[in-house]
């Protein structure tokens, strides 16, 4: 498979469930893009997403479309795997094929018609840089946590995919390095729209989409305003994490460990 060459994605508006128009005309998605996805449950912060997984074309419940440098998308690059240059990794990440991960990512690579088989080695390495749970290429798919998973196909978008336009939705997880996984991400140029409500991976974010009422109610560009809080929340994120860890070891926790 040829790399892709460089994607411009547009999403143009759509309406709300009652009818009203979008607040926004475009929302263009460049190489090296990080864009979080907010709002409440229920707000549509799936359905965009979705609308650009699928290149929706007025043809979903929003009536949005979606451009590709500008243009409605071929039918070939929306059908075929080994040409569509958008990787979608969801909630539910349990897999229910007996293979090992070694064995997954073989299918994968031929499936988006690769000769080259190395990158199943390459994969695995970069997956254990995003999680502490170490994964192996004989490990059984169906035997891996959520962490696991969600970061082997984070590092298998990346490796074997190859995708410049990654979609996350809410797959922040206690065994994920969520700020490594954004770098990582980034120094690859890819334009990364993840759903989320993680403070802190909002606050990693370029750009916030807030939504509400199944559409688009605002979009803000923070322009740097926000270090302060980021760091804040950074400090406050990795004390979470080692709290997290030393539970899920079997510690007890009386005060004297040091979490800072």
């Amino acid at each position: 498979m040829e790399p892709f060459t460089p994607v411009i994605i547009t999403v143009l508006s759509g309406k709300t469930r009652d009818g009203s128009l979008e607040i926004f005309d475009e929302i263009v998605l460049r190489a090296g893009d990080t864009v979080s996805v907010v709002g409440p449950t229920g707000s549509g912060k799936t359905a965009f997403i979705n609308d650009i997984e699928v290149f929706a074309c007025k043809d979903t419940v929003t009536g949005r479309t979606v451009l590709v440098n500008g243009r409605i998308p071929p039918d070939e690059m929306v059908r075929d795997p080994a040409k569509k240059p958008i990787a979608l990794i969801t909630q539910n990440t349990k897999c229910i094929a007996d293979l090992t991960v070694k064995e997954f990512l073989e299918m994968h690579i031929r499936a988006r018609r690769i000769p080259d088989d190395s990158r199943v080695g390459e994969t695995i390495a970069l997956a254990n840089e995003f999680t502490g749970e170490k994964i192996a290429a004989p490990m059984h798919m169906t035997s891996l946590s959520g962490g696991q998973t969600r970061s082997l196909l984070i590092a298998d978008a990346i490796t074997i995919s190859s995708a410049p336009i990654i979609l996350l939705d809410e797959v922040e997880s206690g065994g994920i390095f969520k700020e490594t996984v954004i770098s990582t991400l980034k120094a690859n140029n890819k334009a990364v729209i993840f759903v989320t409500h993680d403070p802190f991976l909002a606050l990693l974010s370029d750009r916030r989409i807030v939504m509400r009422n199944g559409a688009v109610e605002r979009i803000i560009i923070p322009g740097g305003r926000e270090k302060k809080i980021i760091h804040l929340v950074s400090s406050m994120d990795r004390v979470l994490f080692k709290i997290r860890e030393e539970i899920r070891a079997g510690t007890l926790l009386d005060g004297g460990e040091d979490i800072s």
